[in-house]
């Protein structure tokens, strides 16, 4: 049974970072993408970032690029985010997302391309 756990959520001030992890388990994730999605308030769930299977490409969200680092680690099965600068308009459900693909260089940024799901977790930016 495939099982994606988001850790690293919480409150924080605006400015401040934050780093979010999604620890899989129940497939070879080396041959997965992978991916952070968000929902914030009355707002449809949308692609934060996404890194192919090795992690050599990555892809962000037009606003966020600058600010938030993807990264993973295989032999951990464990997928990051690093948030920085953060703003209040950051604040939402941080949820991590996987799929297989068949070509090592190859993420996905749509959220109907993705088998995997985590339950999430709350990140809230005060001002």
């Amino acid at each position: 049974q495939v099982q994606l756990v988001e850790a690293g959520g919480g409150l924080v001030q605006a400015g401040d970072s934050l780093r979010l992890s999604c620890e899989a388990s129940g497939r070879t994730f080396s041959s997965d993408t992978m991916g952070w999605f968000r929902r914030a308030p009355g707002k449809e769930r949308e692609c934060v970032a996404a890194i192919s299977r090795s992690g050599g490409n990555t892809g962000y969200a037009d606003s966020l690029k600058g600010r938030f680092t993807i990264s993973r680690d295989n032999a951990k099965n464990t997928l990051y985010l690093q948030m920085s600068s953060l703003k209040p308009e950051d604040t939402a459900v941080y949820y991590c997302a996987v799929r297989f693909t068949a070509y090592s260089g190859t993420y996905y940024t749509k959220t109907g391309e993705y088998a995997y799901w985590g339950q999430g977790t709350q990140v809230t930016v005060s001002s």
